[in-house]
């Protein structure tokens, strides 16, 4: 089985911003493949079902970003989940354009403190990852308050794109394997 993470921040003030990347991947993987509500679990919104042939365990961490670890160590140490061959996170990144997709095969926590601490909590670097890109941090603002804003209409309809690339990226990476979905989707996009 796959645990699949989608890395946010709960509650309504947090929906649709660029810090909240995995939870809308999550959201729209669960509406793809019709995923059912497993409930709270380890501080956790969860749901279980098939993606690409594979059992697949969708996971939401409700522990806000920074905490993200703790949740996903107790999750995947309960289902058995092998971290470093079994486990998808899926998060922002502003060093990416926005809807851009990055997939590594594992990689350091590049200033992410959500990744910092599943990192810290499992006491790996080695699991697959896929970023999805917001755009840069403007030169004046504060790096908190640019992750927790909203996009502009342009970029919303980029990173929309990327929303549905990375949940195809994710089918792709359980149906064919990682490397296949890397070939495909670390591409950069052309502008529009």
């Amino acid at each position: 089985m796959y645990l699949i993470v989608g890395l946010g921040n709960p509650g309504r003030q947090y929906e649709a911003t660029r810090h909240n990347m995995g939870f809308d991947v999550i959201d729209k993987l669960v509406e793809e493949y019709q995923i059912p509500q497993g409930g709270v679990k380890f501080n956790a919104m969860y749901g279980k079902g098939i993606i690409g042939g594979q059992p697949a365990l969708l996971m939401k961490p409700l522990s806000y970003m920074n905490l993200s670890g703790g949740p996903v160590r107790e999750m995947a140490n309960y289902f058995k989940i092998d971290p470093e061959t079994e486990m998808i996170v899926i998060y922002d990144d502003i060093d990416l354009d926005p809807g851009q997709l990055r997939i590594r095969k594992k990689g350091s926590a590049g200033g992410h403190n959500g990744i910092k601490d599943i990192i810290r909590r499992l006491g790996t670097e080695k699991f697959i990852r896929i970023r999805v890109g917001v755009g840069a941090k403007p030169k004046d603002w504060d790096l908190a308050d640019f992750v927790l804003g909203h996009f502009s209409d342009s970029d919303r309809k980029l990173v929309d794109e990327g929303i549905n690339d990375a949940a195809e990226a994710v089918e792709m990476i359980l149906s064919e394997g990682v490397d296949a979905a890397m070939n495909k989707y670390n591409r950069k996009k052309p502008k529009n």
